[in-house]
């Protein structure tokens, strides 16, 4: 039992400290962040992608953040709060991320939920939610919070800190919306790897679970997913591609974006909200109390919740019974709803159900027969007259082959060990696709007449991480251009009102005319001005820089040298430096307008592919005419040209149009309000378990007193010290110290641990002793047998040298000495005395005598024999002092090696005769071979031991930098 236990504890310690140093800031996460539900995954070190539980051991939390005398709840907690106060619980925050107050969005959330207080943020072009008088939330606050829970998940799940993660977001989700969520997991202290639209994430989930059936031929398969809050549906293609890696080629599985289709208001919670608004008419119209329940917050918080847990059932039922306790004004409501009202309630929402689909197919120019399958994502999907409706457009089977909840958490997850530096997984390349086209608008003038010109920038369905340039060619003075969204008649009007404001940014260049003349007497000719754009794999568009191009022809001397003044002029450049400018990056020649088209850097290449290419050819001829001036003495000096690009930063200023995000002081306040209410969680945890701690340790010393083996091991003092302070802090507790902070719940933990600490250790010392020294008569037991038939095989094998075997006898001498003398000097101890010999000593005292069994054991198993020399060849015998060893043919065995150190000679003839002439003379004496007796004294006579003071244990290597394959 004590070997056991002590032995387990070790090793696991060992583990742990191997683990704690080898996954220090490895692991990764990932959050699918809905307008209800989060799910959390992580990766880590030996545990690849899971999903993170929260405290309730729940795979998914829902999005609700309450505040309630002065404490915060999450999740089921906070829902409680919700029906009771539902002004101070705040749900479906995802929706107003980066919208202004006019927005038809926040104005569709105000009607639905009347009880909050929303104003508009001007400095912003934002909302706030006014919570009291004094405090106030934005949205990007709010779900920052809801992040940071999120990563207390992992972290607890994964038992390290976790800072980077992939968070899942709505595909359809604006330039300003993206960077409101980039911010709030900024607040939340998460270094955002990627945000990953969430049919993307869907889409990579699928596909690498499904490696092996994805070839060269493009399979097309749609996922359908209708959420809470909204309803996306996504053509996506699979096939094998060739990549170029590091100068190697392979072959990888690519998932692309080829269509989308969405619906921002069709979901869960408006079936929800209809049903809800449904019992509220049916109690209203029961006449049980003057008042209507419309006008109660609370009243209607009670039938939301109701609502919501009829709808789940009637998914699966044909009716259930709603009924809510005290509704209002302390009446009952109890109604029998059917799925078939529930439907005509519904009745123009499941019209809208194939409009996605119509709208992905027109994008990815495809049809439906080529499709192969149409998988369902989302809870939604699980209405019944949701997949009626959805069969009779597509006219195939639904697939319901994934986990509907949490395909998008795991997927993200992958990328996230994707995109992390502690992890190797199989590539899979995803192609994401731009939803809504971006644009560069400027004016021109042209023979004294301003003209508006259009220039696209992304078009629909580009693909991206992704790098473009605009060249502008007449400009010679400062102007200004604007980047917009184009056109989005392809949408629906109610979908092109929730965009928002089309115009993203306005663009003004400055000091052109300065950088014009700069160069203008160097023989130059001005390649226009390139405004350098890049949106990154995240989906934001960034202005990376501007810059005026020109090029300019050189022409350099080339003189004849000599094999030494070549040289020197090469010694002399390598000290000296090189004055030459680095060839600048190439431009395609300009169109005669003033503007010249886009081009795309899909990989982020230079632009310098025709500036190397001359390079190369100048490079060439050089080689070519240096070869001819070697054969060739006093050749005249060759002049040749080259084009040499040059290029001059431009000063542009950009001002963000539309909702902006947190800055300046703003930003501060809000990282304080949230470190603030973060302690203050963490103050209250542990507050709470430092009270937990305390009243159970107090009433778990006050039982152990009552028993035998506490009783006989206490004195009476020490009994009397410990009842008295057990009862003087049960009585504080219940009185006056239920309010206190956490310090002095520990203090007073600490002083009880005190009195009890040298009880508990006689007490365990006493149980555990009789199995520590029952394990010590085994060992010596095995060790003197171990001893005795190595002794005879080394009389005539030599495997072992005289002064190992003395050791070993003096060894287990020893620890038979000390075995006997400890118990007698334990018979008549009483048991309330100090312990003089513990387990631990006993332990250590085994470990001693297991190093030296473990030794000549090791020893045995890699003992070979020594080759036979050349002069022993023609020999039949030799005799020593030891004996003779004959081999089967009559020949001598060679002489036994007995240095550990000494390598055998890997001699396969003379080897095999030594090991038969060995087996042979075991078997005689024992009718066994060494090796089983090896094994049978380690696994029957040598028992196991725990690890001592003085073992040693080998770390694993830190994983920092390396990799981990999933």
């Amino acid at each position: 039992m004590i070997r056991d236990r002590m032995l387990g504890f070790s090793l696991a310690f060992i583990a742990l400290c191997a683990f704690i140093n080898s996954t220090h800031g490895v692991a990764v996460m990932s959050i699918d962040i809905g307008s209800e539900w989060m799910k959390v995954a992580i990766v880590s070190p030996g545990v690849p992608m899971e999903i993170a539980l929260n405290k309730e051991s729940k795979r998914k939390t829902p999005v609700t953040i309450a505040f309630r005398n002065e404490e915060r709840t999450f999740g089921e907690d906070a829902q409680v709060v919700a029906v009771r106060f539902p002004k101070n619980s705040y749900s479906y925050i995802l929706d107003l991320l980066g919208k202004p107050i006019d927005h038809p969005l926040v104005q569709l959330y105000q009607k639905r939920f009347p009880y909050y207080d929303i104003v508009a943020d001007d400095e912003r072009g934002t909302i706030i939610f006014k919570h009291d008088e004094e405090t106030s939330y934005t949205p990007e606050e709010l779900l920052a919070q809801f992040l940071h829970k999120g990563k207390e998940f992992a972290e607890t799940s994964a038992g390290q800190k976790i800072n980077e993660a992939v968070i899942t977001v709505p595909g359809f989700f604006n330039q300003a919306e993206r960077k409101a969520l980039l911010q709030a997991a900024d607040l939340a202290g998460l270094k955002v790897l990627q945000l990953i639209n969430d049919y993307t994430a869907v889409a990579l989930n699928y596909g690498i679970f499904r490696r092996k059936e994805i070839n060269e031929t493009t399979q097309y398969i749609m996922f359908f997913d209708m959420g809470a809050s909204s309803t996306t549906a996504t053509v996506v293609g699979y096939q094998n591609v060739k990549t170029k890696e590091k100068g190697f080629v392979e072959t990888n599985p690519q998932v692309s974006i080829l269509g989308v289709g969405y619906d921002r208001t069709l979901g869960g919670l408006e079936m929800q909200i209809r049903l809800q608004n449904y019992l509220a008419q049916e109690f209203d119209a029961l006449k049980k109390t003057p008042n209507s329940v419309f006008n109660s917050p609370r009243a209607m918080a009670k039938l939301f919740k109701e609502a919501g847990r009829v709808k789940n059932v009637l998914s699966a039922n044909a009716d259930h019974y709603a009924q809510v306790e005290g509704l209002l004004d302390e009446k009952d409501f109890r109604l029998q709803v059917t799925r078939e009202k529930l439907e005509e309630l519904c009745a123009d929402l499941f019209e809208r159900v194939a409009n996605p689909i119509k709208i992905a197919l027109e994008t990815s120019a495809l049809t439906m027969d080529i499709i192969s399958q149409v998988v369902l994502v989302g809870a939604g999907t699980r209405v019944p007259k949701v997949q009626e409706k959805l069969t009779e457009f597509v006219n195939i089977e639904l697939s319901k082959n994934i986990n509907t909840d949490e395909a998008a958490a795991m997927g993200a997850v992958y990328k996230a060990a994707d995109l992390s530096q502690g992890f190797k997984v199989k590539k899979f390349i995803t192609k994401d696709a731009v939803l809504f086209p971006i644009q560069i608008v400027f004016d021109r003038t042209v023979d004294g007449t301003t003209k508006r010109v259009r220039r696209m920038l992304f078009n629909r369905m580009n693909a991206y991480p992704q790098k473009k340039i605009i060249t502008f060619n007449k400009h010679t003075d400062d102007f200004e251009f604007s980047v917009n969204y184009a056109e989005l008649d392809y949408l629906p009007a109610h979908e092109v009102a929730a965009v928002g404001n089309s115009n993203l940014s306005t663009i003004s260049l400055t000091g052109i005319a300065d950088a014009l003349n700069k160069h203008t007497d160097e023989g130059t000719e001005s390649k226009g001005i390139k405004a350098h754009f890049a949106m990154d794999d995240s989906g934001v568009l960034n202005l990376v820089n501007v810059e005026l191009v020109f090029e300019k022809i050189v022409v350099a001397a080339e003189e004849e040298e000599g094999t030494f003044s070549k040289l020197g002029s090469t010694i002399s450049k390598l000290f000296a430096g090189s004055d030459d400018k680095e060839p600048a990056e190439k431009v395609e020649e300009p169109l005669k307008e003033d503007i010249k088209p886009i081009h795309e850097e899909p990989e982020y290449p230079g632009l310098k592919k025709e500036a190397d290419a001359s390079a190369e050819k100048v490079n060439k001829t050089k080689s070519t005419e240096s070869k001819q001036s070697n054969k060739t003495e006093n050749v005249e000096k060759d002049k040749k040209p080259s084009l040499v690009t040059l290029k001059e930063p431009i000063p542009a200023a950009e001002n963000k149009l539309g909702p902006r995000t947190l800055d300046g002081e703003r930003l501060a306040q809000s990282v304080k309000k949230i470190e603030a209410l973060n302690h203050h969680d963490l103050e209250r945890t542990r507050r709470e378990g430092a009270l937990n701690n305390l009243e159970a340790f107090v009433i778990d010393a006050q039982q152990k007193l009552e028993l035998p083996e506490y009783s006989a091991a206490v004195t009476s003092e020490e009994s009397e010290k410990i009842s008295k302070a057990c009862s003087t802090i049960s009585d504080w507790l219940y009185e006056d110290g239920f309010d206190a902070d956490a310090d002095t719940y520990e203090q007073k933990l600490a002083e009880l641990k005190g009195l009890t600490n040298d009880l508990y250790i006689r007490v365990f010392e006493h149980r555990e002793r009789p199995e520590a020294l029952k394990g010590m008569v085994s060992m010596i037991e095995g060790s003197t047998t171990f001893l005795h038939k190595m002794s005879n095989v080394t009389t005539s094998s030599e495997i072992f040298t005289t002064v190992e075997l003395e050791t070993l006898e003096k060894t287990i001498t020893e620890t038979q000495e000390w075995y006997d003398k400890i118990v007698k000097e334990l018979e008549d101890v009483p048991l309330h005395e100090p312990v003089k010999y513990t387990v631990r000593d006993i332990a250590n005292k085994m470990a001693i005598l297991d190093r030296e069994v473990k030794y000549l054991v090791n020893k045995a198993k890699i003992w070979r024999p020594k080759p036979k020399e050349e002069s022993a060849k023609n020999k039949t015998s030799e005799t020593s002092d030891e004996g003779t060893i004959e081999t089967p043919d009559g020949s001598e065995s060679p002489e036994v090696s007995t240095s550990q150190d000494e390598a055998p000679v890997k001699i396969e003839e003379q080897e095999n005769e030594r090991e038969e002439a060995i087996v042979e003379e075991v078997k005689d004496n024992n009718d066994e071979s060494i090796d089983e007796k090896i094994s049978q004294n380690i696994t029957e006579n040598i028992p196991q031991l725990p690890e001592s003071d003085t073992t040693e244990t080998t770390e694993k290597p830190s994983q920092e930098g390396s990799h981990q394959e999933l």
